[in-house]
């Protein structure tokens, strides 16, 4: 399994706007992913809506720390998660996925400060000194 870098952007994006990316958007991804996938239908959408719940639950405790910070704070989450995913995968095509899952959940948590760093690099421009007016 790979890290699912499509729930890793709509995490970031529900922690940072919660207004716009929220549970409704998590649950549409989540089924698109379903399809995309081949998989039991609405399996990623409730792993999907899930994890945004609980990350904007967070959300006040995560955004104080930085980016590693919270990546160690999201571990429990995306560990939980995969796991449920993977148990009730299990449990509806009676095929157990391995422990893949699990190397998957500890990609996504790596790679959250990369990628909150590359999303929030357009925030963090530097004034080009041109274009400033003295």
């Amino acid at each position: 399994m790979s890290p699912d870098l499509l729930l890793l952007v709509i995490v970031f994006w529900s922690l940072h706007d919660a207004r716009r990316i929220g549970l409704l958007t998590a649950f549409a991804f989540g089924l698109v992913m379903d399809v995309h996938d081949v998989g039991p239908l609405g399996l990623q959408a409730l792993t999907y809506t899930l994890t945004v719940f609980v990350a904007q639950s967070l959300q006040r405790r995560l955004l104080r720390f930085g980016l590693v910070s919270q990546a160690v704070h999201l571990l429990p989450l995306w560990v939980v998660i995969k796991a449920l995913g993977a148990l009730l995968g299990a449990f509806l095509v009676s095929a157990w996925p391995g422990w893949s899952w699990l190397f998957a959940a500890l990609l996504t948590v790596a790679l959250w400060p990369l990628f909150a760093w590359l999303l929030l690099m357009p925030q963090h421009r530097l004034q080009d000194p041109e274009t400033t007016v003295s």
